[in-house]
């Protein structure tokens, strides 16, 4: 492992905090206490044309590209809410709605803190084709890799092994500050444009979800647009 990608991961913020430290070669400049991991108040509703609108990252995204409904969810890799919503709901979601091709699903990333930030990284150095199933493991595996006592890299490492990186890779990724730099876009574009100042925090057709993410916030939000010609 390279000295750089050991000081990377070696300050591990809380993960309720921002990333106000260095990653990689530079450091995400954001505006400390934008971001928290609990639901606040925000705008309800955004322009989905803007909503639409990239920093630099292809979207993550489950379903086709002409469905009538489509979710963008922003969440940090290691916020635990998130961990649960994938472990729980998410399943029940995309047996319903994203495997009939009924709804688009879109991740993205706003991470909450340096290891957050690394492990999106590393989503996205693995390929479009290998990049969300990994993101799906790390949500599965967070105790393993995000909460654990001490230096999580070899942990972070082992499981990215599992997307075909070698330890070159794995430190390569971590040093691509262009990569950083358009995640940085993503998030401050997030809170600033769209009100995201909690994770998770999920728009179905613009519209922001309310009362939680559970399934049935879901299936109210989604079925009424379903029905409509």
């Amino acid at each position: 492992m390279s000295n750089e990608t050991k000081r990377l991961l070696a300050t591990h913020i809380g993960r309720r905090s921002v990333l106000t430290g260095a990653a990689g070669a530079g450091a995400m400049a954001l505006t400390a206490g934008t971001l928290g991991v609990y639901a606040q108040e925000s705008a309800p509703e955004v322009s989905v044309e803007e909503l639409m609108k990239t920093q630099g990252l292809t979207d993550m995204a489950l379903g086709p590209a002409d469905a009538k409904v489509t979710v963008v969810e922003y969440a940090s890799l290691t916020c635990g809410h998130c961990g649960r919503f994938h472990k729980t709901v998410f399943p029940k979601v995309k047996e319903k709605y994203i495997d009939t091709g009924k709804i688009r699903f879109i991740i993205r990333e706003v991470p909450l803190d340096n290891l957050a930030a690394a492990a999106s990284m590393l989503t996205r150095c693995a390929g479009d084709d290998k990049a969300y199933p990994l993101v799906e493991t790390l949500f599965n595996r967070q105790e393993d890799w995000a909460y654990v006592k001490g230096n999580p890299v070899p942990a972070l490492f082992e499981i990215s092994k599992q997307a075909g990186f070698t330890k070159e890779k794995f430190d390569t990724c971590l040093k691509d500050q262009k990569l950083l730099e358009k995640l940085t876009a993503q998030r401050t574009r997030a809170a600033d444009v769209f009100g995201v100042n909690a994770t998770p925090t999920v728009f179905v057709n613009g519209k922001r979800l309310s009362g939680g993410v559970g399934f049935k916030q879901f299936e109210e939000a989604i079925e009424p647009l379903l029905a409509k010609s």
